[in-house]
């Protein structure tokens, strides 16, 4: 009879193992949103349905069902041999899409690519917005979560390991009562889940992930990808470089000819906005607190002499007279409101609470933005080298701006996301003196025995070239 439970309990737990073996060879989405970021997230829209440098993904796997899976799976590692195999579809894509080529993604594995498509697809098919308000008034967004599956998963974990610890007592009791010994009774679970081994097994895995969470938080410190800080003054990338059609040259300038990108002077804002007064939506009230903070007075288009010595008193009639002025001109009426004296009020407020904090009290003075993207100071990077030189596209690295009503935080910035860009981004040779010196190279590329050379090729993965 023991030996008949012994039996049941033992195909149980192998069951049960069989199982859990089974749910981890399933795609992971969570993964696939790991790799995606670190492997595509640079080329392809994040929302999968409009293309970025890269076509839109969502739509991949339909555009890939007339061919076997494993195409698609050569095609994600390595599409230029694909083309020059000349699959149909990859020629295809590659004649929509050139000449950029897509980064080749040797390492990924199959389970790697269907993550990746997993998350795709997930991200594809979310609802944006589900029923009923959340904080502050504001809709929820749907968020995916495998939480629960971990949470199921561990249970059954720790099912199993009752499960083979009880087999293991009821053996141990029969080989006693086969020895002639007396047999021990078998442990409680309250016994077994206290024994001195459970006991260090847990503290071990606590350190283990105690130590995994602190590196891994470390390492993230002050890059929050998706970080869309509140700014003083809500400037919309969106008007500017994509209905305006700025360059980002312009109000950058120094991206292309220093280390850094910079943040504009207000003069740089005044070199339009002195002519163009008037926002959209309510860009006018953000208009007028770059006007306050450089001192200059729309109501007769002239700065302020000794701006930084005039008391606030004054400098409050300035400016509530024009916004008042602009309200008057665009209801059509000949003096304030109720509405219009609120709207004076609240605009003037807002130019305070924008301008002024406890360091800062004064109005006039530097716009202090809040930074976004941020490295680490043992990291060295140069817009110009990568703008001027390398010819990349600011979209590449801070996502498609001239969409975004506010800027975020675009790509991931973390070491392994530069190194695969490193690896796998072709170098402008044509017509780029800065590589001149590079006479092999561009024997090779003549002759045909070379189809590109990568910032891998010229030393863009050494240690100095990043730290130092």
């Amino acid at each position: 009879m023991m030996l008949r439970k012994i039996y049941l309990r033992t195909f149980l737990s192998l069951a049960l193992l069989f199982a859990l073996r089974t749910v981890y060879a399933q795609a992971d989405a969570t993964l696939g949103k790991t790799l995606f970021r670190d492997n595509c997230a640079q080329c392809h829209n994040r929302d999968m349905k409009s293309a970025l440098t890269g076509p839109a993904l969502g739509t991949a796997e339909a555009n890939w069902a007339d061919f076997p899976r494993e195409e698609l799976y050569a095609w994600i590692r390595n599409s230029q041999a694909l083309i020059a195999a000349g699959h149909p579809r990859a020629i295809e894509l590659w004649n929509q899409y050139r000449p950029t080529p897509m980064n080749a993604n040797a390492h990924l594995t199959d389970n790697d690519i269907e993550s990746v498509l997993a998350y795709i697809k997930e991200e594809y098919t979310k609802v944006p917005v589900v029923a009923g308000p959340g904080p502050g008034g504001a809709p929820q967004t749907q968020q995916s979560s495998n939480k629960l599956l971990y949470i199921i998963l561990l249970i059954v974990l720790i099912a199993v390991s009752l499960v083979l610890a009880r087999v293991i007592s009821n053996l141990n009791q029969i080989a006693q009562v086969q020895e002639g010994k007396v047999p021990t009774q078998p442990r409680s679970i309250l016994q077994m889940l206290t024994h001195r081994t459970v006991v260090a097994f847990v503290i071990f895995a606590l350190v283990i992930f105690g130590g995994y969470t602190t590196v891994n938080n470390a390492i993230a410190f002050g890059r929050q990808q998706g970080y869309a800080p509140e700014q003083p003054i809500k400037f919309s990338h969106e008007v500017h470089a994509g209905i305006q059609g700025i360059d980002c040259q312009y109000c950058h300038d120094s991206a292309r000819r220093s280390k850094h990108a910079g943040i504009p002077a207000a003069s740089t804002c005044m070199n339009c906005h002195r002519a163009v007064t008037v926002g959209s939506l309510d860009g006018t009230a953000e208009i007028t607190k770059i006007y306050a903070s450089i001192g200059f007075n729309p109501n007769n288009n002239s700065y302020i002499d000794n701006y930084e010595s005039l008391p606030e008193d004054t400098i409050k009639t300035i400016y509530q007279k024009w916004i008042g002025d602009q309200y008057k001109l665009k209801s059509g009426l000949p003096a304030l409101d109720r509405r219009g004296e609120q709207l004076v009020a609240e605009q003037w407020n807002g130019i305070k609470s924008s301008l002024t904090n406890p360091l800062k009290p004064q109005i006039e003075g530097p716009i202090e933005w809040t930074r976004i993207h941020h490295l680490p100071d043992h990291v060295y990077f140069n817009h110009s080298q990568h703008v001027s030189v390398g010819k990349i596209t600011c979209q590449q690295c801070h996502g498609k701006v001239q969409e975004m009503p506010v800027l975020s935080q675009y790509a991931p910035l973390s070491m392994g996301w530069c190194i695969n860009c490193h690896r796998e981004t072709n170098v402008q040779f044509e017509g780029n003196a800065y590589y001149e010196t590079y006479k092999r190279y561009h024997e090779e590329l003549t002759s045909g025995k070379r189809t590109g050379v990568t910032v891998e090729d010229i030393g863009g993965l050494e240690c100095q070239k990043c730290h130092y």
